[in-house]
């Protein structure tokens, strides 16, 4: 037989009863819970925290973003202002308003990113306005000496008004002048008949001459005068017109030896009979002769008028009668 010192299992000892260990679970599970709840808790208010963070940030830089582009849109309003009173800019100036138009573009490429650099954007835009405010200056400065040389210009417009109408007065003058020296030296320059003479002359058949006082005995009126000598009449062809009335009132033409008309230049136009073209020498005296028959070979009784015209002005007249001849004339 065998001995041991550890108790039976069969023991008559009663057994302890087992422990409940649900409380402490529930315990454990309501700790977590509660931990799970104040961590998430946590978490949230620290998510919102990040969320105002980021919110605060976003807010500030769209405000930021806001900002510059207030200051670049109102830098385009003091370029709007200068380009409207001044559409048209020339040499430096326009090469300036390329150099802003460029920037300006540039800016407006920065603003236009989702990430803008903000900082380089404003940096142009300061750049901007000091071009912007540069040409305004210079455009400025422009327009003073624009309204300056406006006020000279008006003042040499006055004057050359003035200068203007002083010359039309004085080349009226002068044309009134020119126009009086003309009419003088034209005048002065027409020359004039003395010592007219008319004859009445037959001419017998051996061809010797007699002069005759009836009209039946006339062969040829032989008309003779001097043109005086003339200072102004330079020298050169003359055109002379010789007119004949006859008694009847009536100027006789002679078609067969070139009669015509000419214009007179206080007469009108007048019948001439016979046309002479004579070369005259400048200061002095030239005798004129020359012979005239009536067309018929007849001529009237009574007085003929005989007036000589040169340049348009009447410079001689002479009268001749001839008396009606006797049964034996």
């Amino acid at each position: 037989m065998s001995y041991s010192n550890y108790p039976s299992s069969t023991s008559n000892q009663p057994a302890e009863p087992p422990k409940d260990n649900r409380k402490l679970i529930y315990g454990i599970l309501i700790a977590a819970l509660v931990g799970t709840w104040g961590y998430i808790i946590y978490d949230k208010n620290k998510s919102g925290e990040k969320i105002n963070q980021l919110t605060t940030q976003y807010t500030a830089a769209d405000s930021s973003r806001s900002a510059v582009e207030a200051e670049y849109n109102d830098a385009l309003s003091r370029m709007d202002s200068l380009t409207g009173s001044n559409t048209k800019l020339s040499g430096d100036l326009a090469a300036r308003k390329n150099e802003i138009d460029s920037l300006k573009a540039n800016i407006k490429t920065e603003l236009s990113k989702k990430n803008a650099d903000l900082g380089k954007a404003k940096s142009m835009i300061k750049e901007l306005n000091g071009k912007i405010t540069d040409l305004l200056a210079q455009v400025e400065q422009l327009k003073q000496e624009n309204q300056t040389l406006t006020v000279a210009n008006t003042d040499l417009t006055n004057q050359r008004d003035t200068l203007t109408a002083q010359k039309t007065r004085v080349q009226q003058t002068l044309d009134t002048t020119e126009a009086q020296r003309s009419h003088i030296q034209d005048v002065g320059s027409t020359l004039h008949a003395s010592n007219i003479n008319i004859a009445a002359i037959d001419i017998k058949g051996s061809g010797k001459e007699k002069v005759v006082t009836k009209a039946n005995k006339t062969d040829v009126f032989r008309i003779s005068f001097d043109l005086d000598e003339n200072r102004i009449a330079p020298s050169g062809g003359k055109e002379l017109y010789v007119c004949v009335t006859g008694p009847d009132g009536h100027p006789i033409t002679i078609p067969a030896n070139g009669s015509g008309t000419f214009q007179t230049r206080e007469e009108g136009e007048k019948v001439f009979t016979n046309k002479l073209n004579v070369q005259y020498e400048q200061g002095k005296r030239m005798p004129v002769s020359f012979d005239w028959k009536p067309e018929t070979g007849k001529y009237q009784t009574g007085n003929y008028k005989i007036e000589i015209y040169q340049n348009g002005y009447k410079i001689g007249e002479g009268t001749k009668a001839l008396k009606k001849g006797g049964l034996f004339s």
